[in-house]
């Protein structure tokens, strides 16, 4: 993760340490459970996989509806950027993702969650003086922990697993692997509407 991920990571931390007590104070407020929202996030990640190796930031936005305390549904749009093997390998990923976001409140401010659904995906791949675009959907898993700053924003960190696949003969066999692999982690905000 870069030092922008990580600076992000601490600012939102920071934020809730901070603004814990006056969240805690708030847990006999009553606060609407249900509704739509919106969500912005910043990270970093790490892609495995041969020419694939590498690690840079990623942007997410979202779309979502909170049916319960412990359910939604969630539309979301990410751009990791490129990456792979300077020399002879550059990527471009982006894609959306559709999930269902299961969660366990621990209190009336914070939570835990974890959520899976499918990842349609745009991959750009220049290798060895050939270019190929893969378009496929596959599966993702993820989860993270999230903290109410006030009754409608709510502060995430998260983890999430991707995966893309490519055909290695479409490189005249010089990629040595199927795909990359991604570990993520980012923070970000929600509001609900």
């Amino acid at each position: 993760m870069s030092h922008k991920a990580g600076f992000a990571w601490a600012t939102v931390l920071t934020a809730a340490v901070v603004t814990a007590p006056a969240v805690w104070a708030q847990d006999d407020v009553s606060r609407d459970r249900s509704g739509a929202y919106i969500s912005g996030s910043y990270g970093g990640y790490k892609s495995h996989g041969g020419e694939f190796e590498d690690e840079n930031d990623l942007f997410g936005a979202a779309l979502g509806y909170q049916f319960n305390p412990y359910f939604a549904l969630e539309a979301e749009y990410i751009d990791f950027g490129n990456f792979g093997d300077d020399d002879d390998v550059d990527s471009r990923l982006k894609g959306l993702g559709l999930s269902a976001v299961g969660r366990l409140p621990l209190t009336e401010s914070f939570g835990i969650y974890g959520k899976a659904g499918a990842f349609a995906s745009a991959l750009d791949v220049d290798a060895f003086d050939e270019d190929e675009t893969y378009d496929e959907v596959s599966p993702f898993v993820g989860a993270g922990v999230d903290f109410r700053v006030t009754e409608r924003l709510t502060a995430f960190a998260e983890y999430d697993r991707y995966n893309v696949d490519i055909d290695e003969d479409d490189f005249n066999g010089q990629v040595t692997n199927d795909g990359p692999d991604f570990d993520t982690g980012r923070v970000g905000l929600k509001f609900q509407f």
